[in-house]
């Protein structure tokens, strides 16, 4: 059995609102994210319960696997851009992949 080749990327998470969604994929598109997982996200917070029972309450999780300096980018324009105006936070983990240069 031949060992398993992983390499180190961070996952970058990202909770908020749903109605940023196509914008926030424009800005990935534009700073050179090659992919990401969007889904939607329930829960409760600073800004009370997003229970998505109506549009203006519905949150999206964006997952994104990528080089530490590439979510550090994209997460200072995130914090520019949108975290004064928009429920909006955001978390690193290191992760290890397989197929790294899928990342």
């Amino acid at each position: 059995m031949s060992a398993i080749h992983t390499e180190k990327r961070t996952l970058l998470t990202i909770f908020t609102e749903a109605t940023l969604e196509h914008v926030l994929i424009k800005d990935m598109d534009r700073l050179g994210i090659r992919g990401y997982t969007i889904s939607d996200a329930r829960g409760k917070g600073s800004r009370g319960v997003r229970d998505a029972a109506w549009d203006e309450s519905r949150n999206v999780r964006i997952e994104i696997i990528c080089a530490r300096q590439q979510a550090e980018s994209l997460l200072a324009h995130l914090q520019e851009r949108y975290y004064s105006n928009f429920a909006m936070v955001a978390c690193f983990s290191e992760v290890e992949v397989l197929r790294p240069a899928k990342f």
